[in-house]
């Protein structure tokens, strides 16, 4: 079996062009200690906090994180990710709650792909067997409006 690499970040993005991105968070040995009302919390208030970058709609699983982002001044998403985390886990004040070193992104192309991720995400609780219907899910949400223009 070929072993998985690390991802890829960085990518150049032409001046003036959309950014979206697509990246999912998971936690350390996906442990699952995400999905519950504490956390979620935690969540919001540190994408609401962070000025760089804005979260638009996401799944919270209880192993990981499914959200799309778009730069608002710094393009530096690793950066962002680590701010995020770091405020989420000093909030949490759990040691044993963990976050797992990388994390994948993939930059949107067209707005097309946009809703075919989301449906992808809406569905995750569902094909997990956590509800059997996207909207029973209460860990999802839209922190801002992210448009595609």
């Amino acid at each position: 079996m070929k072993e998985r690499k690390h991802p890829r970040h960085g990518q150049v993005v032409p001046e003036g062009a959309p950014v979206l991105v697509f990246l999912t968070v998971c936690t350390q040995g996906r442990t699952p200690w995400l999905a519950c009302p504490e956390v979620h919390q935690h969540l919001r208030l540190a994408w609401e906090q962070a000025r760089s970058w804005q979260v638009g709609r996401y799944v919270v699983m209880p192993d990981h994180v499914h959200l799309f982002a778009a730069p608002l001044e710094d393009r530096d998403l690793e950066q962002w990710v680590r701010y995020w985390k770091a405020l989420v886990s000093k909030a949490h004040r759990n040691p044993a709650w963990r976050w797992q070193t990388d994390h994948w992104d993939r930059r949107l192309r067209v707005k097309e792909s946009y809703a075919q991720k989301w449906d992808y995400v809406v569905q995750n609780p569902v094909r997990h067997g956590l509800v059997t219907s996207p909207e029973q899910w209460p860990y999802q949400g839209e922190v801002h409006p992210l448009r595609w223009d």
